[in-house]
C-alpha cells in the first residue's frame, strides 16, 4: 500500500501554539502514523462531513482523506470542546 502525503491547513500551526509541548510532540506522532493508515483503529468518520477525527487524549485531530490524490489534508487539531466549532 502506498504511503499518503500529508499537508497542513494553514490555520492548523495557529492550533498547534495552544497545546502544551508534552502533547503536541504526540500529536505529531499521531499525524505522521496516518500516512501509513489514514483510516486505523480509533479514528471516526463525522457525520454529514467527509472528514474523520482521531482522538489523542482531551484532543482532537480532523482531517481529511483523498485516496484519488493519495493525500490527508489536517483541517484542525484542538481541546475537544472547541475542535468541533
Amino acid at each position: 500500500m502506498a504511503a499518503y502525503k500529508i499537508f497542513f491547513k494553514n490555520s492548523v500551526w495557529k492550533d498547534f501554539k495552544q497545546i502544551p509541548d508534552k502533547d503536541l510532540t504526540i500529536i505529531l506522532a499521531c499525524i505522521e502514523s496516518l500516512g501509513d493508515n489514514p483510516r486505523q483503529p480509533g479514528c471516526k468518520k463525522l457525520s454529514g462531513q467527509e472528514k474523520y477525527r482521531l482522538r489523542y487524549g482531551n484532543y482532537r485531530i480532523l482531517y481529511s482523506i483523498q485516496d484519488d490524490e493519495l493525500t490527508i489534508w489536517i483541517v484542525k487539531v484542538g481541546h475537544r470542546k472547541s475542535v468541533y466549532s
